[in-house]
This record gives structure tokens, sequence and C-alpha cells, in this order.
């Protein structure tokens, strides 16, 4: 009799167990910490469609100017050096052909023939034969010769070597002015004509500088 009363004092214990066994409803408190990482995402979800957006919005920029820059950069960079490397040549082969006369001359001057002296009628006119004072010739020319004093021996005998010129031009015609070679044959007779003024040979040649028949 005296073992029922221990079993009664041990009856206690079990609800202990019982409320042990409850103790993982605590745990539905985990999905209050999935809400803060929604949120999070939430506000990346939807800057998502703007940066989209941006892109394509540079992409068409991008595709709108790239003419523009294209022909900025040729018009502006690449045209320029291009004509400074094209200039280059052009100056360098004008240089060259500029020098060659002065070269030319300076062997002229240094071991050439010395120029022959010359003496200038300028602006002689005079009516053509037969035109009735209709046509008239207007000739500027250079007489040069070998005697060195021929500038002086011409200016001295100016007036009758004058007169000499106009009989020599006055005595031409139309028609003979039109003949192949003319000028050649009006040479001739001028040199001929000096010389025979001045009684010995001083002129060797006759270049016209104009010659107009109106």
């Amino acid at each position: 009799m005296a073992d029922k009363p221990e079993a009664k004092e041990a009856a206690p214990a079990a609800p202990a167990k019982a409320g042990a066994a409850k103790a993982p409803p605590p745990d539905k408190a985990a999905p209050a910490d999935k809400n803060p990482a929604a949120d999070k995402s939430a506000p990346a979800a939807a800057a998502s469609p703007g940066s989209g957006k941006l892109g394509l919005i540079a992409a068409a920029a991008a595709v709108v100017l790239a003419p523009a820059l294209s022909f900025g950069v040729a018009q502006f960079v690449l045209l320029p050096r291009l004509e400074k490397k094209l200039a280059l040549p052009v100056a360098a082969t004008a240089g060259g052909e500029a020098a060659q006369p002065a070269e030319a001359s300076g062997a002229e001057a240094k071991g050439g023939k010395p120029a022959p002296p010359t003496y200038e009628f300028t602006n002689v006119v005079v009516n053509l034969a037969g035109t009735m004072g209709t046509r008239y010739l207007k000739t500027s020319f250079i007489v040069t010769g070998s005697e060195s004093g021929l500038h002086g021996v011409f200016d001295t005998n100016k007036a009758r070597l004058t007169d000499v010129t106009l009989n020599v031009l006055s005595a031409l015609t139309l028609a003979d002015l039109e003949e192949p070679g003319s000028k050649n044959v009006l040479r001739e007779k001028l040199v001929a004509a000096y010389n025979q003024a001045l009684g010995r040979k001083v002129a060797d040649q006759v270049y016209f500088s104009d010659f107009v028949v109106q």
C-alpha cells in the first residue's frame, strides 16, 4: 500500500514534456525576415525598365550623331592634313621650277655671253599704203647688234633713223602684211635700212614687242 503515493508524485512530470513539444511555433516569425529582401528587390525591379529606356535613348543618339561626327572629323581633321600633304610637293615643285631660271641666268652672267646692246622704238604708228588713210600699223620693236656702242649710235642719229623707220613701214600694204612670213621680211628691210643710213653694219636683228594692224 505504501507504493501508490509514489506513483502520484511522479505524475506531474508529464506536463513538462508536453510544453517542450510546443516550442516550434515561434519559428513562424521567419516569414517576417523575407519581407525586407522582397522590399529591396522591388526597387531594383522597378528601376530596370528605366535603365532599359536610357540604353535605347543612348543607342539612338549614337546612331544619329555618328554621321555628324564622321563628317566633322573628315572636314576639320582629315581634309586639312591631306591638303597640307598635297601642298608640300606642289610648293617644292614650284620652288624647283623657280630656281632653275635663276640658276640659268646666274650661269649666263658668270660664264655665258653678255646680252647684246639694244635700242628700242616704241609706239610707231604709220598709215598703210593703198588704204587712203583708213588702215594703219602700230608697232614697237627692239634693234640689237654686236657693236657695244649701238645705243649711243642710234640715240645720236635718232631723227634720221626714225625717218628711215617711217619710210619702211609706210611703204607696206595690207596685202604685204597678210603674206606668210611678212614680219621676217620686215625685219630684214629695217636692218638693211639702218645699216645703209649709218654707213656700216651696226644692226643685226629686230624683235617686235607690239604689232597691231587696224
